[in-house]
Formats: structure tokens, sequence, C-alpha cells
């Protein structure tokens, strides 16, 4: 007897730093807009080397991998499907390139983001903030807290 299992699908994204902005892609497929560099885990695929991937396919920058800054579950953080997206931030240098799913890539000033931003990644990207700044991160039990179950 065999048992569907509706699990969420692994992603990774990156919040790469270079002098003192951050790179961001702006998404050919939607959901449209800008997004950190990322994707979906490849089978057998550890999820740093995912990572370290999807952002040189999409970026053509070489990242070298610094924090897990956490992991984003909710389950409507993509409106195409339950993911969990274990995110790093890490450094490159360089100018990003728009490669494979992108349609264009650049460097941003965390006060001049573009609009609109996909996915949770606005929420991330502020997380980000106040982990570069503080060095907390977001608290393990933040869902928890969020849907009143703590």
């Amino acid at each position: 007897m065999s048992r569907e299992y509706k699990n969420p699908t692994p992603t990774v994204d990156v919040v790469i730093e270079i002098e003192g902005a951050i790179v961001l892609i702006e998404r050919l497929n939607a959901p449209h807009g800008w997004a950190l560099p990322g994707g979906f885990v490849d089978q057998g695929e550890p999820v740093e080397l995912a990572a370290v991937r999807e952002a040189l396919e999409e970026t053509g920058l070489e990242v070298t991998l610094t924090e897990l800054l956490y992991v984003y579950s909710a389950a409507d953080r993509d409106p195409r499907q339950h993911t969990m997206s274990t995110v790093f931030v890490g450094t490159a240098s360089g100018a990003p390139v728009a490669q494979d799913d992108a349609g264009d890539a650049g460097l941003f000033q965390l006060d001049a983001l573009p609009s609109p931003l996909a996915f949770d990644h606005a929420e991330i990207i502020n997380d980000y903030k106040i982990f570069r700044d503080t060095g907390a991160r977001p608290s393990p039990m933040r869902e928890l807290e969020r849907s009143g179950e703590s």
C-alpha cells in the first residue's frame, strides 16, 4: 500500500552582498517581480550546493556562503506551491549578469529596493537588515507566535 505525501518542496535563496549592496534578479516567469537569487533543490543535492549553483545560474556570480539566515516555510510564501526555503547570506565580487530564468539582475542598496518584490522576499530582506545590524536572526517560534499556537 503506497501513501501519497504532500510535503513542502525544498528551495534555497541567497542574500548576496557586494560592496554594501545586495543582488536581486527580475523574474522572467510567474510570479513576476524582483527576487533574491535562488530556486529549487535538485534530488540528492545538499542545500548549500543548491544555493551556490542557483546563484551562479541566475547571476553569473561565484558566491561564498557566510551565514545561514533562517528557514522560511509559511504555506503561502510561494503562490505556486508550498515551499520551504533555506536562506543563506553570501558574498561575491563583480557585477551580476541576468542568466537562466532571470530577465534582469542588479545591485541594490537596502534603502532603494525595486518593486514589486516576489514571494516573501520583502520579509527575508527585512530579516537580513536586522541580522546585519544586530546579529539577531528570526525567532524559531515566529510562525507559532503568529498563529497563536505558542
